[in-house]
């Protein structure tokens, strides 16, 4: 439960499955009216009545491709019809692809920006002038740890969460003076059905089943912090520790860690 989010009206992008359903349902729980986008309207349905069961609250599902940029316009038009304005965003649609640079598809490299990175920003851009006017407002982006911490097999994944953690900083600072949070979410391998995507073969997921992260636990973290100054939630916490052993010793743990790294 988080009561600062009362009576607010919360946007999550990818809602329809994994943590942007249970970060829905958390939002709901803590009084937030939530907006639920996703490609999947019928899943976005039964998530609706879900959530309208259990709690007083209002929600609106749409369909929304977020690598489709004017489709991303045209329906945050009808969200600012619908409700008026957005107190908070989390951008939380994205999915990723592992594999080697030399067998890597030049068009899922650019699903994978269109997704994970041109579509973050496009979401982010159709909120902030509503938020700046009201001096107000939070905007979360889950990123990955992956985006600290680059692995073998994961090249254009890796990259476009760079540049969505790139992005997210730059943004933090633009908004200091704003009444504005921005806040990273960098979380390790969670179970949820990314991998069906991203490890086809299933060879990551067995490696590291013991590591995986719950989606509930990740879920109750994020809406924990919502409307706090927070700038980083790295998940789990031991593992930011690679990427500040990384920072200060790059070599040492590429010729160390690569073994490791390549169970992908």
């Amino acid at each position: 439960m988080n009561p600062r989010l009362k009576g607010k009206n919360v946007v999550i992008t990818g809602a329809s499955s994994g943590i942007g359903a249970k970060m829905a349902l958390l939002c709901a729980k803590s009084g937030a009216n939530v907006i639920l986008l996703a490609r999947s309207l019928d899943k976005l349905e039964v998530l609706k009545q879900e959530i309208e069961n259990q709690f007083p609250v209002a929600v609106h599902v749409f369909r929304l491709d977020v690598s489709d940029v004017s489709e991303i316009q045209a329906v945050f038009a009808k969200i600012l019809q619908t409700v008026s304005h957005v107190d908070v965003l989390i951008n939380n649609a994205g999915f990723g692809i592992f594999d080697e640079v030399e067998h890597a598809k030049l068009e899922d490299a650019k699903a994978m920006f269109d997704t994970n990175v041109l579509g973050l920003i496009a979401c982010t851009k159709m909120v902030l002038p509503g938020m700046k006017q009201r001096k107000s407002g939070h905007i979360v982006n889950i990123a990955s740890i992956a985006g600290k911490l680059a692995t073998p097999k994961s090249s254009v994944y890796s990259a476009s969460k760079h540049a969505v953690l790139g992005f997210t900083n730059s943004l933090r600072m633009e908004l200091d003076d704003e009444g504005i949070y921005v806040t990273a979410v960098n979380p390790g391998p969670i179970e949820t059905n990314f991998f069906n995507i991203a490890d086809e073969g299933g060879t990551y997921v067995k490696s590291l089943q013991k590591f995986m992260l719950s989606s509930d636990d990740v879920a109750e973290k994020v809406v924990g912090r919502i409307y706090t100054r927070t700038r980083e939630i790295n998940l789990p916490r031991w593992m930011n520790l690679g990427d500040v052993f990384y920072t200060l010793f790059p070599k040492l743990f590429e010729k160390v860690g690569k073994k490791a790294l390549f169970k992908k």
